[in-house]
């Protein structure tokens, strides 16, 4: 089976300004690809470069070296090459992803927010609400909460409002950066039930997952992130 994302020999370093201009290499030669319907879970200490990993495979941040293929139907595309117009395109159609704390417009209902990625790719937007007003309720949020902006909500209300956002769409490949990490039992299950969801419509998952448990329950594939970190390397 084709691979739906193969990221190949890939580096990443920061500036460290506050150490007279240091720069600190966190990843050296990452590689691992992707097939449509595998969850690969990224494992590793705090500080390894797990979440960086997520970041350069959506474009958040540039790699020094390598290469980010999404493998379209129209061909491969670079992530880590592609110009702005273009990542903005692959996010918008392709690309899911659940960061750890949520991004939102200030003063947009959380129904909005959640349907946005829907009514952005040419679905009506009655159509677009009622998805996910039905997921936000499967994720158990009050209805009382969904015409109030989320800013004002919990952490782990906020969380399921980012997952709601990412799940709702029909994106080819998901990102997951500790999903449930501020989410109780109940909802942990729900967020498993729709992991396994996208598995079974053929949709690619790489994840960060804080709990040996919730990684063991829903990971194909582990990828141990310290055989591309320098400084793990070093200390083993």
């Amino acid at each position: 089976m084709r691979p739906l994302l193969r990221v190949e020999g890939v580096d990443k370093s920061f500036t460290i300004h506050v150490r007279g201009e240091l720069r600190m290499q966190v990843l050296s030669g990452v590689n691992f690809a992707v097939a449509p319907g595998e969850c690969v879970a990224l494992d590793g200490p705090t500080g390894a470069g797990k979440s960086s990993i997520l970041k350069m495979i959506y474009g958040n941040y540039s790699a020094d070296r390598g290469s980010v293929l999404y493998c379209h139907r129209d061909g491969d595309i670079d992530i880590a090459a592609a110009d702005p117009r273009s990542l903005l395109a692959l996010r918008r159609r392709c690309i899911g992803y659940v960061t750890q704390s949520l991004r939102a417009v200030p003063r947009v209902a959380t129904r909005a927010i959640v349907a946005e990625p829907l009514i952005s790719t040419g679905s009506p937007p009655d159509q677009a609400i009622a998805q996910a007003e039905a997921l936000l309720r499967r994720l158990n949020m009050p209805s009382q909460l969904w015409d109030l902006p989320p800013a004002t909500f919990a952490g782990g209300e906020q969380q399921r409002v980012n997952i709601a956002r990412a799940f709702v769409a029909a994106h080819r490949l998901l990102l997951l950066d500790e999903p449930t990490a501020s989410l109780d039992e109940e909802n942990r299950g729900v967020v498993r039930d729709l992991i396994h969801e996208k598995k079974r419509d053929g949709v690619g998952i790489v994840g960060v997952f804080h709990d040996s448990g919730e990684r063991r329950a829903v990971a194909d594939r582990i990828v141990d992130v310290t055989r591309f970190s320098p400084q793990w390397r070093n200390l083993a």
